[in-house]
């Protein structure tokens, strides 16, 4: 699986704010819009049916994007992406006390987290500020509010929404003019909002925003969530990229303190604009197939926009627009072209290029419509990431893992040069002082816990492996499996260009299963043309009711064909399948390891158990939750469910839910609950009395609904197999998409931690039931550590025994010889979600509801 489908499978979403004119004001607009939350446009989604033009009643509503939400309005709407003020903790008695664990050694290690040493003790004023007419460009608007210093004074902090002053103006009130350098006049009104002292949550906010005003004054500019250094750029001129360093940055308060929480991050621009990427394709394929192809190409794809650094995905292509277009904005019609000349200074050299339309998923006022589409100028957009192709491309991803693919000792260096710039920069170090803020200079440096190995269990022997490789591909080679069923009637499908391949295979698998206990039969070998209807012909015409299993030897990677297959013996002839590449079985020294690796995943697709750990907890039920977002099948959400059947974890029950975009993703799981529930009570004869959800895919500032809309959906479920059944309930939040990374002083040097390393204090919110593991080992660049949040838990297990479980869970997983990032059901249901959402669009068929299938 590439990096990028991996990225979309796992819902991520880029920053995406509007800025450019899109849809037109409802009748009293007033002011701009918020950038839309980061979070609300996931996945690439690329349209493949020739494009049309933007809808008649998309062209009437074309106009300035910002207009509709006022910015008074704008503070109360923006998303919590830390998820602050949700207090779990105090509703669980048995770690209203203590929250940490015991077990283990201790280890000593660094985080990148600086304290706040000292911060401001007087009461902050918040404004909100409102312009008319409304002025875009945040920098403006600053600049309008600034030319007033006798009436603000000079210790004032604006985010372009919010205006906070350490004194109050005179009236609640206050209306101040301004004028732009075209002579337009702007009135500005101020209005007092709140009255903050110390210790209220919002002065948090108040020193994020002084600190992104830092990273200004280091001339760093804000890309979505992150601040890069344009004037710092890492060329790499060979593949035509251009990455900006740059870092995260949040404050928030932890277990015992405010700390300022960095980390590295990096964006990867690409030296051309969207109308040279536009040219190029039309040269490559000719003006009849170029409207199809470009709009193959680019919608999905994240553009940067320099003139004011937003990012925005690419929704549609409005072929019957140019920048001669018109827009309302307040009661003047302007063309694009006069409005990109007036607020950003831009000059449009090409006026016959066609618009890009970026839809801005965000609600309007109360009462107004929602906004629609935002139109970009792709002469102005910057195509940013890399393509799929790019990602396979070996020599572009070891060249680009150069430059962000950062060692410990990298890093660390890279975070204190950054704190330490701001200690020498005396502008930054004044705005500092004016507000009474102080950061230590060194990184935290704190206590974590390294458990202990666990044990592994395969048939009847048990063996170690190495805790730092957090492997045992070695080990377990020629020790027989728990169970395997007996493979009697099965399939080969091959080209006849790959036939020697698939006799290789063949012999090979013979060679590797015998000693793992997994008996095979000779298979029927069937050839097929290299051509998709030719393959679901063979398909159809050699499978039946008594094939218990498919192995297709493809000779590309082509997903058309891959998809056909997984459609077909998912949904409509259910039968456990295995795709292999013809180019993974060319290489005769590496022929043994993947023979063994798909004899282990053919194994467990069809009932087999590989190995296990010792779980010392009976009538235990884990269950692992993911959502995929499927944008090709009207734009659905997948919910994934996989439950476990016995008390080795090592048979589970998978089901999939289809849903419609918006809809809450237990509506559709509830059911699916009740189906493990049922199935477990026909594995075991009872009802597991604990059950264990571990909820994946919760993007951030989503903590709200889970704990308000989830967890009480939940308990309805389990309540509706019995009013008289009330098993120990936990659901635990996973989070792999944390910028915290922790260092470990080892023979000398800083390093990674160990696997198995647990941090539940210093760097834990106060407020929640959580913890952090490192789990799995990485060869190059800095380990990222899970964070779990428990947010229900009538169980009473000890937080020790919480971890160790959870750690022994990513031990489990049967695509992998090893420890992953997150518990195994976590990755089922993310790899049932992905298959579901990437190839089959479908529900797949109940009979391989208690079957591993989509590994």
């Amino acid at each position: 699986m590439t990096g990028r489908a991996r990225a979309r499978s796992r819902g991520r979403a880029r920053g995406q704010e509007t800025g450019p004119p899109g849809v037109p004001p409802p009748q009293q607009t007033t002011s701009a819009a918020p950038p839309p939350s980061e979070g609300e446009l996931v996945g690439r989604g690329r349209q493949r049916a020739a494009p049309g033009p933007v809808a008649s009643e998309d062209v009437l509503q074309i106009s300035a994007g910002f207009h509709q939400v006022k910015l008074g309005e704008r503070g109360g709407r923006r998303r919590d992406f830390h998820d602050v003020g949700i207090n779990t903790r105090q509703a669980m008695e048995h770690v209203k006390a203590s929250k940490t664990g015991t077990s283990g050694s201790t280890i000593q290690l660094r985080a990148n987290f600086f304290r706040i040493v000292s911060r401001p003790q007087w009461v902050l004023y918040q404004y909100h500020v409102d312009f008319q007419p409304p002025m875009e460009s945040r920098r403006l608007r600053s600049a309008l509010l600034f030319q007033h210093d006798e009436t603000l004074g000079s210790a004032r902090s604006f985010d372009g929404a919010i205006l906070f002053l350490p004194h109050r103006l005179h009236s609640k009130e206050t209306m101040l003019y301004s004028e732009t350098r075209h002579g337009e006049k702007v009135q500005i009104k101020i209005t007092l909002t709140n009255e903050l002292p110390p210790t209220s949550p919002v002065c948090l906010q108040f020193y994020n925003i002084i600190f992104r005003r830092i990273l200004r004054i280091l001339n760093m500019q804000q890309i979505g969530r992150n601040y890069y250094s344009p004037n710092d750029p890492l060329s790499i001129p060979q593949h035509r990229l251009t990455i900006w360093p740059g870092f995260t940055t949040t404050i928030l308060q932890y277990e015992t303190s405010i700390m300022l929480s960095t980390d590295v991050s990096h964006k990867v621009l690409r030296s051309e604009t969207v109308l040279d990427f536009m040219g190029n394709l039309r040269h490559q394929c000719g003006n009849q197939r170029f409207p199809e192809a470009c709009a193959k190409e680019l919608i999905g794809l994240i553009v940067l926009t320099k003139y004011n650094n937003k990012t925005y995905r690419i929704d549609d292509i409005a072929w019957d627009h140019t920048p001669n277009n018109t827009f309302k904005r307040g009661a003047d019609d302007v063309s694009f072209t006069n409005y990109y000349k007036t607020q950003y200074g831009l000059e449009i050299t090409d006026v016959k290029q066609v618009l890009l339309v970026s839809h801005v998923k965000r609600l309007g006022p109360s009462g107004a419509a929602p906004p629609g589409p935002a139109m970009l100028i792709p002469e102005f957009c910057y195509l940013t990431g890399l393509t799929d192709k790019m990602r396979s491309d070996f020599n572009i991803m070891k060249d680009l893992a150069i430059h962000t693919r950062l060692s410990p000792e990298q890093r660390e260096a890279r975070l204190s040069r950054f704190v330490n710039n701001i200690q020498k920069n005396t502008e930054a170090q004044a705005e500092l002082g004016t507000w009474g803020l102080n950061f230590d200079k060194q990184l935290l440096n704190l206590t974590g816990r390294v458990l202990p190995v666990e044990r592994i269990v395969q048939g009847s022997r048990s063996y170690d492996y190495k805790p730092w490789a957090a492997d045992w591909s070695k080990e377990m080679r020629g020790v027989p499996l728990i169970s395997s069923p007996q493979l009697e009637s099965w399939l080969i499908f091959y080209t006849r260009r790959n036939a020697n391949e698939a006799q290789n295979l063949l012999q090979t698998l013979h060679r590797v299963s015998s000693p793992l206990g997994f008996r095979m039969q000779r298979p029927v070998m069937v050839e097929y043309e290299d051509y998709q209807e030719s393959l679901l012909r063979a398909l159809q015409q050699n499978v039946g009711q008594q094939t218990q299993m498919v192995v297709v030897v493809l000779p590309s990677n082509r997903k058309d064909k891959y998809d056909s297959i997984k459609k077909y013996l998912c949904v409509d002839c259910p039968t456990p399948s295995q795709c292999v590449l013809s180019r993974t079985l060319s290489k005769p020294q590496a022929l043994m390891t993947v023979a063994t690796k798909i004899a282990l995943q053919m194994a467990c697709k069809m009932g087999g158990e590989l190995w296990s750990v010792e779980i010392p907890l009976k009538q235990l039920m884990i269950v692992g939750i993911d959502c995929y977002h499927d944008t090709v099948a009207g734009k659905r959400s997948i919910g994934a469910l996989v439950a476990s059947l016995n008390q080795g974890m090592t048979r589970w029950f998978s089901k999939c839910v289809l849903q419609d975009r918006g809809q809450e993703i237990m509506d559709g799981l509830k059911m699916a609950l009740i189906g493990a529930l049922k199935d477990y009570h026909k594995f075991n004869n009872s009802l597991p009395s604990r059950i264990i959800i571990y909820r994946d895919g919760v993007g951030d500032g989503m903590l709200q609904s889970v704990v308000n809309y989830e967890v009480p959906q939940i308990m309805e479920s389990i309540k509706s197999i019995g009013h008289d059944y009330m098993p120990k309930l936990t659901v635990v939040v996973v989070k792999k998409r944390v910028s915290t990374r922790f260092f470990a002083h080892i023979d000398g040097k800083l390093s990674n931690p160990p696997p198995g390393t647990v941090i539940d204090t210093e760097v834990t919110r106060p407020e929640w039931y959580d913890f952090y593991i490192v789990s799995q080992a990485v060869r190059m660049g800095s380990v990222s550590p899970t964070h779990y949040n428990v947010v229900y838990d009538t169980s009473g297990l000890k937080p020790d025994h919480m971890q160790r479980l959870t750690y022994k869970l990513c031990h489990m997983y049967y695509n992998w010889q090893g420890i992953i990032r997150v518990p195994a059901p976590c990755q089922y249901a993310h790899k049932l979600a992905f298959l579901v959402g990437q190839s089959i669009h479908r529900e797949p068929n109940v009979r391989l509801d208690d079957y591993l299938f989509y590994l």
